[in-house]
């Protein structure tokens, strides 16, 4: 392995601008939404913002403006290990830092093991380069035939709407593009160009809005988005990849999903990663999308020292289906730079999807992928199950291990 060193734009815009992107200011028209408050979250507020009110808590504009983004508020709330220090203090890093309060509520004070704390926290490995990664592993810019579209399947257009993210996921795939300064003159401009590709090319019949988080968008700019894309004839469906539920579940509100609802058929992808996840709150945002008739899917990136056990996963994917929410896929990471320290070998992604199938509901077992490297596109991975033939017989194995005939059709 060997140390990154890249130059980077200025990363993330700052809290002062945030008003010009993401965050309107609170008006008395814009009641927060109502949640449940944990314990753990409770103890929190009152321990690390303590002049802050429980609707403010709930707002999630406020925790947008109050996100922790520098060494000194973060270790105000865990004991930073030497590795986490250095990696914070270090500005050759792709991916910017930040975590709600929420999110930072989730996170153990003294365990650098902890789930949570691994997914968002740096660490010092995430600056070491080991091959065969790539700050742009899927090919994605190489389809990107206008700024912040790829289209890289024949029907289907990947739409990017934004790079702005309420947390940074140490593992995302698109580290290169997340977290840039932009405002909503800029980004609109891009969106105008993705419009008209999407006019121009028929075989478009549906859109996944990605990012960034398009949920961190004000509602009147997501429903600009969508207003115009159901102006397109030939689109017949809208998908939006989101984390925000988990992260951010106060965003989830009455008035955004009255306007959701407006634009079916609308379907919403959730990044899922564990069950420490899955609180009242992320049970509470899931429950009002799928009230307003939003098919939801999710989608977990298996990583190591995270979720790569049986019983982890098995926990994550039921806790799910009880928010109403299908598993949808379940994708080996993407070797970004960096990302060694999160990779598992594809041996034990099979382990694992052995390990749910027929032992759980199928409801609750998504498919497992790899998304190939330079733009191939995801290609399903099963264990073997279909081994061979004998005669007119298929010869089968189910969940057990237990070996079965099929007569097959002659």
């Amino acid at each position: 392995m060997a140390l990154k060193t890249i130059p980077i734009e200025e990363p993330e815009e700052p809290p002062s601008s945030c008003h010009l992107t993401i965050c309107p200011p609170l008006t008395s028209a814009a009641s927060p939404a109502r949640f449940p408050a944990l314990s753990r979250a409770k103890s929190f507020r009152n321990r690390h913002f303590p002049s802050s009110t429980i609707d403010e808590w709930n707002d999630w504009r406020w925790q947008l403006r109050n996100r922790i983004t520098t060494v000194d508020q973060l270790e105000k709330i865990i004991t930073l290990t030497d590795s986490e220090r250095q990696a914070l203090q270090r500005h050759d890093s792709t991916l910017p830092f930040a975590i709600t309060p929420y999110y930072a509520s989730l996170v153990a004070k003294d365990d650098c093991q902890d789930p949570i704390r691994r997914a968002v926290v740096p660490v010092i490995n995430e600056l070491m380069v080991s091959p065969g990664e790539a700050h742009d592993p899927l090919g994605e810019d190489s389809h990107t035939p206008v700024p912040g579209l790829v289209h890289r399947y024949p029907d289907r257009a990947l739409f990017l709407t934004t790079d702005y993210c309420s947390n940074y996921c140490r593992y995302c795939t698109r580290s290169r593009m997340v977290g840039r300064s932009q405002d909503t003159t800029a980004i609109k401009a891009r969106w105008e160009k993705a419009f008209v590709y999407i006019e121009q090319h028929r075989e478009i019949r549906d859109v996944l809005l990605s990012g960034g988080d398009p949920l961190t968008l004000p509602d009147e700019m997501l429903e600009y988005l969508l207003n115009r894309l159901r102006g397109i004839d030939h689109i017949e469906l809208i998908r939006i990849g989101t984390k925000v539920p988990a992260v951010l579940p106060q965003r989830i509100t009455g008035r955004l999903t009255r306007m959701l609802k407006r634009y079916h058929p609308l379907w919403i992808s959730i990044h899922a990663m564990h069950p420490a996840e899955q609180t009242k709150e992320m049970k509470k945002a899931c429950e009002r999308l799928a009230d307003a008739g939003i098919p939801l899917g999710s989608q977990t990136v298996l990583l190591a020292g995270i979720n790569d056990n049986v019983p982890t996963m098995k926990k994550l994917m039921q806790g799910l289906v009880r928010m109403r929410v299908k598993p949808y896929y379940l994708y080996q990471c993407d070797p970004i730079t960096g990302s060694a320290h999160f990779r598992t070998t594809v041996a034990k992604g099979l382990e694992i999807y052995e390990g749910l199938r027929g032992h759980t509901t199928g409801y609750a077992v998504p498919t497992y992928v790899i998304d190939a490297p330079g733009g191939g596109g995801k290609i399903p991975l099963l264990p073997e199950t279909c081994l061979g033939r004998d005669g007119n017989d298929v010869l089968l194995r189910n969940y057990e291990g237990n070996i079965y005939r099929y007569p097959d059709a002659s």
